[in-house]
Formats: C-alpha cells, structure tokens, sequence
C-alpha cells in the first residue's frame, strides 16, 4: 500500500512539473519551433493599406477620467490618419466628475453618456450600436496611441482572413515606483507570445488597451463579462477570423502605482480568466477548431486554471517524495525552498520600495499565481456585476 502511495504522489509531482514548465517556458519554446518549421515552407504574405483609407472609430470607453481627456485627446488628434476619415467616440457612463465637461470642448468628438453605470462592457454593447464605420478601434484613456497606429491596424484588415487586430501593450519602465518590473517584464514576454501565436495561426484574444474588429464582426456580451476584450476576440477568432497581432501599433501605459494596486488587477484578471474559459468552453473541441483550440489551452487556460493549484501543490508533494530520502527529491525541494526565500526577499524589498529583479522575478511569479486562485473567489463574489473599482496607475 505504501509502494502504491509513493507511486501516485511521485506521478502527480512530475506531472505538475511537467505542466508548470509547459505553461511557462515549454509552450513559448513550442511555439518557437513550430513557426521557424512553418516558415521554411511557408513565407509571411506583405500586406499594403487599402485604396482609398476606409472610414474608422476610435471608441474609447471612461468612467471619471477629467484627469486624462486633454492628454487622450491630444494623442488622439496626433494619429496620422486622415480626419475626415477618423471618427472619435467616448462612451462615458456613470462619469460623475468633469469627464462630459471636458469633452464639450471637443465639438468633433461624440460623446454617449448615461448617469447608470453598468460596467464597460455594457458601455460597448450600447456605445457598438451608434457606430457606422466598418472598424471600430478601442482604446482606454489612459492608454497613448503611437502616431502610425491607425495606420497599421488597418493594414492588417487588408487580409480578409483577420476579423480582430490585436495592438501591443507597452508598459513605461522609466520611473522608479509602481509595479514597473514585473509588470514590464510580464508584458514583453506577452508580446512576444502573441506575435507567434499569430504567426503560426492566430493571437489568442486582445488586449483592451488597444484592439480593432470589424464591426459587423461585434458580437454582444453578457454585462458582467469581465475581460470584454478576450472575450469579443475570441468570439471573433470563433466565425473562423484570424486575430492578427500587430506591435506596430502600440499603446503605452504607466504602470500600477503600487504593488497593492496592481494585485486589485491581478484578482480582476483571474476572475475574468475564468470566467472567459467556461464561457469559451467551445474551443476545448479541437476537431472543430484544431490549432485554435490548441493555442488557446496552452497560452490561457493552463494559467488561469491548473498551473497555480499545481504549481503551489508541487512543495507539499515535494516534501513527502522527500522524506523517503531519495537525494533527487531532496535536491528539488531545497531548490522550491531557495525560490520562495527569493520570492519573499523580493516582497520584503517590495515593502521598502527597493528593487532588485534577481528577488523581484520570483516574487512577482508568484504574485501572479497567488491571485488567479484569489480571482476564483473574486468572481464568486461578483456574480452579475461587471463593474470595478479602476486600479491606480502611476500619474
């Protein structure tokens, strides 16, 4: 009976090992391959814009954002797009502050307001309604666009294949506070998975700083859904569209003011990740979206559900493997040891605002999984509510 317990607590350690590195490092590793495999058979087609430049909305979705309008809209009137073809809309519900004031001094820009706020995904499902352009861009107002990016996101719909282009999110690494490191480091690591998504099928979903669908591609969502732009995208990709990644067109962002915000949107995130994995259950069925299916279970479901319980299990069947006194399991566990002294060296420095990304690294890993499984409780405790308390951003 023992022989048999060792047996099944030994296969459930190297299997959760397996599936943390798969998550983290192996699919990225995968993904690599399988694109320089591709590639040797099969060259990126150039795209060119279109003739002549179709009519666009830029849909921006705020709640009390007095702060930023006189930056978004300066951003916004220094895109290098023809004006006559750019629309401008904010969707501005539940705004209570000077946010629709401000707005009034922009006789160019549409502005839909109502005093209930309902969420932003509801705030799109209205906003979506008034719009008549064939593509509609979104984009927050705390986000700035770069000059070319209107530009380059219409390029891509150049291929009928693409029915959502997903932009790239750029967080500012150049101050000294904030969750500026981990959060950095985490988005270029992003990135650069989403662009070989893409390259080999499709990114799987979109950020909302910055993203563009065909709008007749728009698809309405429940008014709790949490991650609005995961979901529409994935939605999307589902008609059988590609979700072209372009990092041409960027949108940059300050970083969370401080770890504590950044856990508000880190909990936020989870919930919504798990929240997207059963409402996209669907795509689990690989016969019908192959290498979607594939891309969409190893980049976002294995993270926002059994990775972390895995990965936090892996110490306590660690511990048991190693009191049997194999040095291998011995060696394994005093490395788990090592990394979470590292991780809370690197949350004590947190504390004194002292960064050092040797202890920062690990402690923002496991941040991160920390709360995906405090999203789950998040989403239990919001049930019918898509509203949320805007984390705080270094200003």
């Amino acid at each position: 009976m023992q022989e048999v317990f060792y047996t099944v607590i030994e296969w459930l350690f190297w299997i959760g090992i397996f599936i943390v590195f798969y998550t983290y490092l192996g699919y990225g590793t995968l993904l690599y391959v399988l694109v320089k495999v591709k590639e040797l058979f099969k060259k990126p087609i150039s795209i060119g814009l279109p003739k002549p430049l179709p009519e666009v909305t830029l849909f921006i979705a705020a709640y009390n954002e007095e702060d930023i309008v006189a930056s978004k809209m300066e951003n916004s009137h220094a895109l290098a797009y023809p004006t006559d073809k750019l629309k401008i809309v904010w969707v501005t519900d539940g705004s209570n502050d000077r946010t629709n004031e401000l707005l009034k001094q922009y006789p160019e820009v549409t502005v839909l307001f109502q005093p209930e706020r309902r969420g932003k995904t509801a705030a799109l499902n209205r906003g979506i309604q008034y719009i008549t352009t064939p593509y509609v861009i979104f984009t927050d107002a705390n986000t700035m666009l770069n000059k070319e990016a209107v530009h380059e996101i219409i390029r891509q719909f150049s291929n009928p294949e693409v029915g959502c282009v997903a932009g790239e999110k750029r967080v500012e690494t150049n101050t000294a506070h904030g969750a500026t490191a981990g959060e950095g480091i985490y988005w270029k690591y992003e990135s650069a998975l989403k662009a070989l998504d893409y390259r080999l099928y499709s990114a799987v979903g979109a950020a909302g700083e910055l993203f563009a669908v065909r709008t007749e591609l728009f698809e309405q969502m429940p008014s709790d859904t949490l991650l609005d732009d995961f979901i529409l995208s994935l939605r999307i990709a589902q008609k059988g569209y590609k979700i072209a990644y372009c990092k041409e067109a960027y949108a940059t962002e300050t970083a969370s003011l401080n770890m504590k915000e950044e856990e508000k949107r880190k909990i936020r995130i989870a919930a919504g990740g798990l929240q997207s994995v059963w409402r996209l259950r669907n795509l689990f069925n690989i016969f019908r979206y192959g290498m979607l299916s594939f891309q969409f279970v190893s980049h976002r479901v294995l993270r926002w559900t059994i990775t972390p319980v895995m990965l936090f299990l892996l110490i306590p069947l660690n511990i048991i493997l190693a009191c049997y006194g194999k040095f291998t399991y011995i060696f394994l566990l005093l490395l788990q040891v090592a990394f979470y002294i590292m991780a809370y060296a690197g949350y004590m420095m947190e504390q004194k605002n002292v960064r050092n990304k040797l202890f920062f690294i690990p402690y923002y890993f496991s941040f991160m999984n920390i709360n995906v499984i405090r999203g789950f409780f998040y989403l239990a405790g919001n049930k019918g509510n898509g509203a949320w308390e805007k984390a705080k951003r270094i200003q």
